[in-house]
């Protein structure tokens, strides 16, 4: 980002590979803490929006595209919905997400940097909404990958990776050791859920994490979808069991305690994108 605006007559701008993906605003946040550069701007468009380390990472009126598909096809379709675990997720929006279904009994949140929940409930307070007021919530300020390599054995129903790019604090959510440890934390019929990046954008980062994945669980499968603010504009999430594709099959009975909040994710929606997998990146999965 190599300018920051303080007017609304300027651009607040991620640039990646020659291309630059960009919102018309302001900066109200510039700041280094001891992780990343957080910024925090706002926009005519998408409202106030995060970026970290110059990387778009959510918006007021853009973060349903993302946080709805990272979040509904695992807890429509895990087994039981006790425990669940978030990685990351420190801007609130997948925490609020989880917490619309009630049968959950705890979920844990890992966030490396407390300043990215700190600045988000001030400055995007509709992304955590009520959730960070839940009993249920328990915020870790934390490693995540240390969290999972040390947590106990079939210790969650749920295992949720809200990180950002795979590089800086988030680099090693992409690599077999955690992805192992995801496995084996999770209970019988426990769901693993990642963003898995742009198949334009990051087109080999995504090949080669959905193949990682499909190496270490049993079933695997990439859902595609549109955030119009990230790098390209198509986005990707990750699916993950062990006793068959069941993140495929949710249950009635939780669906119609969700879908009716929802702006994007439905069962139509979420059955049409999991079919949606271009042809090039099919070919690369069957090779």
């Amino acid at each position: 980002m190599a300018s920051l605006p303080t007017t609304f007559n300027d651009w607040i701008d991620e640039y990646h590979e020659g291309v630059r993906y960009g919102l018309n605003g302001k900066v109200l946040i510039d700041e280094n803490s001891r992780h990343q550069r957080i910024t925090l701007i706002e926009s005519k468009r998408y409202g106030k929006g995060l970026l970290l380390d110059g990387r778009w990472m959510t918006a007021e009126h853009q973060e349903r595209h993302y946080h709805e598909c990272l979040v509904h096809p695992a807890l429509c379709s895990a087994k039981h919905l006790n425990h669940i675990l978030i990685i990351g997720g420190g801007d609130g929006g997948t925490a609020r997400e989880c917490l619309r279904h009630k049968g959950i009994e705890h979920l844990a949140m890992v966030e490396i940097d407390k300043r990215v929940v700190e600045l988000s409930q001030k400055y995007l307070p509709s992304l955590g909404g009520d959730a960070w007021s839940d009993p249920r919530l328990q915020i870790n300020i934390n490693d995540g990958i240390t969290w999972v390599a040390n947590a106990a054995d079939a210790s969650y129903d749920v295992v949720i990776v809200d990180g950002s790019d795979p590089t800086g604090p988030a680099k090693g959510l992409f690599n077999q050791a955690f992805f192992k440890n995801c496995k084996r934390i999770l209970r019988p019929g426990g769901v693993f859920a990642t963003q898995s990046e742009s198949p334009e954008a990051f087109r080999q980062i995504h090949i080669e994490t959905v193949q990682l994945i499909r190496r270490i669980f049993e079933f695997a499968d990439p859902l595609y979808g549109s955030v119009p603010m990230y790098p390209s504009g198509w986005w990707s999430w990750t699916f993950a069991s062990t006793d068959s594709p069941r993140y495929k099959s949710p249950f009635s009975q939780r669906v119609q305690q969700v879908s009716n909040q929802c702006e994007i994710w439905s069962p139509r929606w979420q059955q049409g994108a999991f079919e949606a997998i271009p042809a090039f990146i099919e070919r690369e999965l069957h090779k």
